[in-house]
């Protein structure tokens, strides 16, 4: 990345929903780049010692902090917490992440304040509607084909 890029990552705790009565904390950061304004970064750091990471559209995830979205392998809603804990901590706001893949299906759930407070700072640094201005198409063309 050059001097032009900026990041905007934020450390969170999520929820892996395992039942209704039951769920485990995940640690994970969210990382958003000017590099690559559409995309959204969610990785989570696992027991297993190697970090798992998830890419989508920043649009996506901005659209399920307001309702259900997404289809196939990242569906996106806001909800109140589906885990005994989270109710009896005062039903706040969470996301749900619900994520598919070869290996499994997983229910996360992050607090979705936080989660907006992060697409705030990542719509200060590039707003919705002006991530063409901000990639250098002609010098990753140059780059390529160089």
């Amino acid at each position: 990345m050059d001097s032009r890029t900026s990041v905007v990552e934020h450390e969170l705790e999520l929820k892996l929903v395992l039942s209704p009565e039951r769920s485990v904390p995940v640690p994970a950061r969210l990382s958003y780049s000017s590099h690559d304004p559409f995309a959204v970064h969610i990785t989570f750091h696992l027991d297993t010692g190697t970090p798992v990471t998830w890419v989508f559209s920043r649009e996506l995830l901005v659209e399920g902090t307001f309702r259900p979205c997404g289809r196939g392998d990242v569906r996106i809603w806001p909800a109140v917490p589906q885990s005994a804990a989270g109710a009896a901590a005062g039903r706040r706001s969470v996301l749900c992440l619900a994520l598919t893949s070869p290996g499994g299906d997983a229910l996360l759930e992050a607090p979705l304040a936080a989660v907006a407070a992060w697409l705030e700072r990542c719509h200060r640094l590039v707003p919705p509607g002006s991530e063409l201005t901000v990639l250098d198409l002609d010098g990753s063309l140059a780059e390529l084909l160089a």
